[in-house]
């Protein structure tokens, strides 16, 4: 029960934090979990969100699951970069690769522009939008470079559970 406590604790806190001014537009996502299937139907995306620090860091806990598979989890933290003035995210997963962005807000969500996923020494360049399409989910749709063409990497719509 001592071990429970301080989860509950910071659980609450997490929750009731109001967001930094630049991190608003990811308000929405906040408190909850979200979670879409691919194409395939057998592969799940879920991210997890949930403020940090008085509302200065959204956390964002992410799990493909696949059967068969070990989960693919990564933890991305966005937060107000005050020396380039916008916000900016870091992710990492657990094979080990990485990456550093920003997110704009648009008029039709939320813009990640391109930047690159780095593993085992080598890099993929991506970018992605997502699309609220109602007040319990949105489309995230990545595209990566390839050839000098941006091709889509997934589209998934995710469900607020």
């Amino acid at each position: 029960m001592r071990k429970l406590i301080p989860i509950l604790l910071l659980a609450a806190t997490g929750v009731q934090a109001a967001p930094a001014t630049p991190l608003q537009p990811m308000a929405f996502l906040a408190g909850h979990c979200w979670k879409g299937s691919f194409a395939d139907g057998k592969t799940t995306d879920e991210h997890c969100f949930q403020w940090q620090y008085e509302g200065h860091v959204l956390r964002d806990v992410h799990t493909v699951r696949a059967a068969g598979r070990p989960d693919y989890v990564g933890e991305t933290l966005y937060y107000y970069d005050s020396a380039s003035k916008q916000v900016a995210f870091l992710y990492v997963e657990n094979g080990g690769g990485y990456s550093r962005g920003t997110m704009l807000a648009s008029k039709d969500g939320l813009e990640f522009p391109e930047t690159d996923y780095v593993a085992a020494g080598k890099a993929l360049r991506y970018r992605v939008h997502w699309t609220p399409s109602s007040a319990d989910g949105y489309e995230a749709h990545s595209e990566m470079l390839l050839n000098g063409q941006w091709t889509t990497q997934f589209r998934l719509q995710l469900k607020k559970q």
